[in-house]
């Protein structure tokens, strides 16, 4: 009783059990229809049959009185399945035909019998039985009854045989419907218990589960699918945020490290202008520590979006020449150049602290990178507008970033320095990414030389959507 308690809980077997009502509930009402439309149409025939018998044997009278009268209905109650003929008198008793007598009442009044009758035949064997019969009553004009009807035992037999019919093949289909309930039901319940165990197991914390996916493509299928591309995206990002738990963790150690070492310095030290030394240093650590904690603070910002309604026509072209001017004297300092291709007046919708910000990061990072290759080779700053909008292109020729890392590189804290020895916090991408998604543009990576080249170089291009008018 508990395990069909239990049953019954599952949504799968109400609605299965519901349709099942409903089909019994049609298939009943189908069974009262047909029956009732044969039984009409089988009275129908009946009349139909009884008028025109009763109009020949009057035409019969009419034409040869009694005797032509009495060898027509003799003739005709002598076939096969003949109708029921009656001649009586004017106070009903049965002076011919071929029934033996009939209910009282029935040759009292002229026409159609409202009701059926009982009557008894000549011919019958056996224990007696009930037999019904309808029919057409006429008088004539020596006052002689006349009688013209028809046993309903056939049109019942029909009827029974219609109905045995439709109870038979409504029985085989509900049984056909409850074999495919119980084969589909039983299987749907043991897909949804394994995706119920995938889902205990996810939920205790492994996400390495998937929920299991079948061959047929159904809804369970799609859904197992959504599911777990959904546990895959999770299960990403929460690798993810373990790499940069550790990384941020490496990263405020380190200067958290030099900070505590450099206060102890201070500590020992007697001399005023060693000490002076000492605590600078602290406050280029705690600074940097601040640019940190300020460019996290900006890339939430710019995700969250909430600065988004500062937007407003800018000019993407001045925003460039005024970044490469401001840079241009730290590229010679680097022994590097830099050179401008700024197409002008280009427009675009945005914020311009926000696009300056993403520039200077990305000349920061080409003119950090490219002063480790060799030679005199140029930066490049490149400003066009382009297919799909306005492109933006920093491209120097440092060692670039391998094809399969560039996906990496723009997440937070992710740097190609393993040792992560070399000045930098690896936010400077992640925030370019997010100012781009931000305006509804695309980051874009590539090689300046090629990959295989020795020094492949980088190219960052930003794509700015096509300014509406």
């Amino acid at each position: 009783m508990s395990r069909l308690r239990l049953l019954f809980r599952s949504t799968t077997v109400r609605l299965s059990a519901l349709y099942i009502v409903l089909f019994a509930i049609c298939a009943a009402f189908l069974v009262v229809y047909v029956t009732a439309m044969s039984e009409r149409l089988l009275a129908q025939q009946v009349r139909e049959a009884l008028n025109q018998e009763t109009a020949e044997v009057r035409g019969a009278y009419d034409r040869g009185g009694m005797n032509l009268l009495l060898r027509v209905m003799e003739r005709r109650a002598r076939q096969p399945g003949a109708n029921l003929y009656v001649i009586a008198g004017t106070t009903g008793e049965m002076l011919a035909g071929n029934v033996a007598s009939v209910e009282p009442g029935v040759l009292d009044r002229e026409g159609w019998t409202r009701m059926p009758f009982s009557y008894e035949p000549f011919t019958e064997t056996g224990p007696p039985r009930p037999h019904m019969a309808t029919a057409n009553v006429f008088f004539l004009d020596n006052g002689l009854r006349v009688m013209v009807g028809r046993d309903l035992g056939e049109p019942g037999r029909f009827r029974g045989i219609v109905r045995r019919a439709l109870m038979v093949a409504l029985a085989i289909m509900g049984l056909g419907a409850l074999v495919i309930w119980f084969g589909i039901g039983r299987n749907a319940l043991k897909r949804i218990d394994r995706m119920s165990a995938a889902s205990t197991k996810i939920m205790a914390g492994d996400l390495s589960q998937r929920l299991p996916v079948g061959v047929s493509g159904d809804e369970f299928d799609r859904l197992s699918e959504n599911l777990n591309a959904m546990l895959e995206r999770i299960e990403k990002l929460n690798e993810g945020l373990r790499q940069v738990s550790d990384n941020i963790a490496h990263d405020l150690k380190t200067p958290l490290t030099r900070l505590r070492n450099k206060a102890a310095d201070a500590l020992e030290e007697e001399a005023p202008d060693a000490r002076r030394a000492a605590l600078e240093g602290i406050i280029g650590e705690s600074d940097q520590l601040i640019r940190t904690f300020n460019a996290l603070l900006m890339i939430s910002r710019v995700e969250a979006g909430s600065i988004a309604a500062e937007m407003s026509p800018v000019d993407l072209s001045a925003i460039s020449a005024d970044s490469a001017e401001l840079y241009e004297p730290a590229a010679e300092e680097a022994g590097l150049s830099l050179v401008t291709e700024i197409e002008p007046g280009l427009m675009v919708q945005g914020n311009r602290e926000l696009i300056g910000q993403a520039i200077f990061n990305l000349l920061d990072n080409a003119i950090k990178y490219a002063a480790e290759s060799d030679g005199d080779k140029p930066i490049r700053l490149t400003l066009r507008r382009g297919a799909g909008g306005t492109h933006l292109s920093v491209a120097d020729n440092g060692p670039g970033i391998p094809a399969d890392k560039r996906s990496e590189v723009v997440k937070r804290f992710v740097r190609l320095d393993e040792s992560r020895s070399k000045p930098g916090t690896g936010l400077g991408l992640s925030l370019v990414e997010a100012v781009m998604e931000l305006h509804g543009g695309q980051l874009q990576l590539s090689s300046t030389n090629g990959d295989a080249a020795a020094t492949p170089g980088l190219t960052v291009t930003l794509v700015f959507p096509v300014q509406k008018a």
